[in-house]
């Protein structure tokens, strides 16, 4: 594991965001809210969350953080729901692993509650979108 012992402790924040399409009669069965398992908006977000609190014990190496905020948002479009997570906090190492693993989650939550409706779904475009604080300095995905 990398040492950031001597690293400045600055506040850190990441945005990562994720894909996962699907048939638009899926997307209408979780708008409506009438798939089978449940809420899949509610869930998801709070398996994103979840996702980002455990990164470290599921990315060897990444060292646990105290993080001090974690959002998921949800959006659902025509044969596509975007899930974009926001990390923060102050620390000596930054979020961008849990931005990411937060994403994840979410993504194969949704999958998980909609897999009986739809086999066609595929989660992609994991990126990082922001990242701000630390040595490295702020980073804005262009496109």
């Amino acid at each position: 594991m990398v040492n950031v012992g001597e690293k400045a402790v600055t506040n850190r924040r990441a945005v990562a965001r994720c894909v996962v399409t699907m048939l638009p009669a899926t997307t209408d069965a979780i708008a409506s809210g009438s798939l089978p398992k449940g809420d899949v908006l509610a869930t998801a977000r709070i398996a994103g969350i979840q996702g980002a609190k455990r990164t470290s014990d599921l990315i060897p190496l990444c060292h646990p953080l105290t993080l001090s905020a974690v959002s998921v948002d949800v959006t659902v479009q025509s044969g596509s729901v975007v899930i974009e997570a926001t990390v923060e906090t102050s620390g000596q190492t930054g979020v961008e692993m849990e931005a990411l693993t937060a994403c994840s989650v979410a993504a194969l939550t949704l999958y998980d509650m909609c897999k009986s409706a739809d086999k066609t779904m595929e989660i992609g475009q994991l990126a990082l979108w922001e990242k701000s604080g630390g040595r490295s300095g702020d980073f804005r995905k262009t496109s």
